[in-house]
């Protein structure tokens, strides 16, 4: 059973608007279907994809993940609490929606809403780390009015 209360990854990835997380098949068959046809992802079926978020406590979706064991090991609640932020393992990881939608042209020009929704939604983690980052003072205050 995956645990709801965290839904951010430590990479800032939005694990709560993932549907890795649905406990639908069909729902998970559909992220699949997304992911193949956008990023060429042979690896996962609806099966294996079932994931429960970094911070879940269950099964993980993406198992070559570097960042997750590396912030559990040094008990940082997310990657920009680390002294080595950042760092490859995170590099990486570090994305936007709108940056996925140009990284996966020409795929993306028939992308539904439904499709990123399912497939593209999650892939926040650059807000969300600068969030993070300017709630830490590591850049600053005036940058809220952007990433409120």
């Amino acid at each position: 059973m995956c645990k709801q209360d965290e839904q951010m990854g430590f990479c800032g990835y939005d694990c709560g608007s993932c549907a890795a997380r649905s406990d639908d098949p069909e729902v998970r068959q559909k992220l699949v279907d997304g992911w193949r046809k956008y990023f060429g992802h042979q690896q996962y079926t609806a099966e294996n994809v079932k994931c429960c978020g970094c911070r879940g406590g269950g099964q993980i979706a993406d198992k070559s993940c570097e960042v997750r064991p590396c912030a559990m090991a040094k008990g940082v609640d997310s990657c920009v609490d680390c002294d080595q932020f950042p760092c490859g393992k995170l590099r990486n990881m570090a994305g936007s929606m709108d940056g996925m939608v140009f990284h996966c042209l020409p795929a993306t020009l028939t992308l539904t809403e439904e499709e990123c929704n399912l497939c593209l939604k999650q892939f926040a983690s650059m807000p969300n780390l600068i969030k993070k980052m300017i709630e830490k003072k590591k850049l600053p205050d005036w940058l809220k009015k952007y990433y409120g």
